[in-house]
């Protein structure tokens, strides 16, 4: 829950979805905005719970790229577009309105999907493990 918390503070303040005196948005934050935010921090939050007791696990260098792939989506797509230095710096003020703006939902989807597929990944892996260890205690029990 913490890291959950952590992540929307971390997202929120530099896109100025909370108002705060160091950032600032020249475009209104868009109604699905906040519900890209919450779902990335509980995501987010999630992904990170499954490593707490983790002894071992064969995806988890490519489950946490995928994640952290997945959540640097969702904060592009949560920002202002004209407040992106890279977008504003290739296609200037207005080419950022018109042609970065109307991608952010898309980024925000897919950043939603990649989170979505690397917190399965883990709880996969972490189901497995589970079922190995039975299996192999059954295995120890009866020889």
């Amino acid at each position: 829950m913490i890291t959950a918390l952590v992540t929307g503070i971390v997202i929120a303040l530099p896109t100025a979805i909370i108002e705060n005196p160091i950032f600032g948005r020249e475009v209104a934050v868009t109604p699905w905005s906040i519900p890209v935010l919450v779902i990335t921090s509980i995501l987010s939050g999630l992904i990170l719970a499954t490593y707490v007791r983790n002894d071992e696990s064969v995806d988890e260098e490519r489950s946490i790229k995928i994640g952290g792939a997945g959540a640097f989506l969702s904060f592009l797509a949560v920002g202002c577009p004209v407040c992106n230095k890279i977008a504003l710096i290739a296609l200037g003020y207005s080419g950022a309105l018109q042609y970065f703006a109307p991608v952010q939902p898309y980024l925000a989807f897919a950043g939603l999907v990649l989170l979505g597929y690397a917190l399965r990944k883990r709880l996969n892996g972490e189901l497995m493990c589970g079922t190995m260890f039975v299996e192999n205690k059954e295995e120890t029990r009866e020889g």
